[in-house]
């Protein structure tokens, strides 16, 4: 390889080079978690390569949703790129709202992102946001408490397993617990895992016809076997335990198992943050013998509102931090185990990054979440743990309140359901479908 070749080649990597005349201020909004706070203190090397710089608008969860959702609705234009999820994607994405992201040079390697991911963030075969990282949920175990049981937790276990195990493994007097599940109100919190789960159980959000289907036998049935689980297994007031509490309840030592976010999985075998670091184990989301399991898929991606006017550089800046290289970049300041996890095969390729305990499974995990076919009975919608239409997030709001009140003992599993039928029914005839 000559040196102009070579030249030619670090050149094109990141295809970058601004002239300071052409720089642009990029003004991007984000999630104020680790991950981005880290791209953040990173985000020098890109005015480096670039000339552009960064102006960040870093929100709690729930206030960035409420302000990229409100800009973007009235063609605001506060925001030259945004970080949104799997939900907001595909609706956004068949309005026009993004700019296709089906430009990206040949160097970014778009065949490298994980195939879930971009199915989930693609409309009709077109890529409208770029995975910063991905997850999906897996489940997370006691492997000491598991031997005291007297069992062994397969790879890819049933729900009856599980709720075998989590029944063996409670023991109340010392305030251990075989289970802890997302019980908190919320369509990100209770109603993410409650819908997964449902999937695994036959059930789905909606029918063929857009009808609501919590009166149907697998809804009673998810339901029930959640509340006696739990009731039976699970923590007092796991009705107010979202992720959060339940990862400090798991640290402490006080779960067997604990079914949530594969992101989770490092920050449960830091032994800095963790009394059971070293006794660890990790398993696929459970199934019940129909071909679906319980776990979401779920990735913060990076977009472009359509009307910015500064779409080049946006651009450049979400091929610079959802690229090969800033993995490596963030690898190098930060080891591996905190790079950003489930976006690229070649990060489960990696000799580093195979060392890591649980990257394995979390790959296996992302890998079996299918969002385009998500439940057993076929459904209109795509998303695995959500409905990809923008009523789902009032509807499964309501829905999550009433779940949890019947989880607390405030009413029976049959009434929640009853009040969530004619709920989700009523809003879906007033908005048409």
């Amino acid at each position: 390889m000559t040196k102009f070749t070579r030249a030619l080649l670090g050149a094109t990597a990141l295809s970058f080079a601004v002239t300071p005349a052409l720089a642009d201020k990029l003004t991007i909004a984000t999630v104020n978690n680790g991950d981005m706070i880290r791209m953040q203190k990173l985000t020098e090397d890109f005015t480096q390569k670039t000339g552009h710089t960064v102006e960040w608008v870093t929100l709690e969860e729930n206030v960035l949703r409420q302000r990229v959702t409100q800009d973007i609705a009235t063609k605001g234009g506060q925001f030259d790129i945004m970080t949104i999820g799997m939900y907001e994607t595909p609706i956004w994405g068949k309005q026009n709202w993004l700019v296709p992201l089906n430009d990206l040079p040949a160097s970014y390697d778009i065949d490298d992102i994980l195939p879930a991911m971009r199915g989930g963030l693609s409309v009709e075969g077109t890529l409208y946001a770029a995975p910063f990282y991905g997850e999906s949920s897996m489940i997370m175990y006691r492997t000491d408490l598991m031997e005291k049981a007297g069992l062994e937790m397969p790879d890819a276990p049933t729900w009856e397993f599980v709720a075998d195990a989590a029944r063996k493994m409670t023991d109340k007097d010392n305030e251990v617990y075989g289970i802890c599940l997302r019980g908190k109100a919320g369509w990100g919190e209770n109603m993410a895992f409650l819908t997964a789960t449902s999937n695994a159980f036959g059930a789905r959000w909606f029918d063929e016809e857009w009808k609501p289907q919590f009166d149907s036998p697998e809804w009673k049935e998810t339901l029930t076997f959640y509340i006696d689980l739990l009731n039976e297994a699970g923590p007092p007031g796991a009705s107010n335990n979202g992720f959060n509490e339940n990862l400090s309840l798991f640290q402490q030592g006080k779960c067997g198992m604990w079914i949530d976010a594969t992101v989770a999985a490092s920050f449960v075998t830091n032994p800095n943050d963790s009394t059971v670091a070293d006794k660890v184990g990790f398993a696929l989301a459970p199934d019940t013998g129909l071909g679906k399991r319980g776990n979401w898929l779920w990735a913060w991606a990076l977009a472009i509102p359509a009307g910015t006017q500064k779409e080049a550089a946006a651009k450049q800046f979400i091929e610079w931090a959802t690229s090969k290289e800033y993995i490596e970049l963030v690898a190098s300041k930060e080891g591996w185990a905190n790079v950003p996890p489930g976006a690229r095969t070649s990060l489960y390729e990696n000799a580093n990054y195979k060392d890591i305990p649980f990257a394995k499974m979390t790959l296996e995990s992302i890998l079996s979440a299918d969002p385009n076919n998500p439940t057993v009975k076929p459904v209109p919608y795509i998303g695995v743990q959500f409905a990809a239409i923008p009523e789902f997030a009032g509807i499964a709001t309501q829905v999550g309140q009433e779940f949890s009140a019947a989880l607390a003992g405030q009413q029976t599993a049959e009434q929640a359901l009853e009040k969530a039928q004619a709920l989700a029914t009523e809003e879906m005839e007033a908005a048409g479908y």
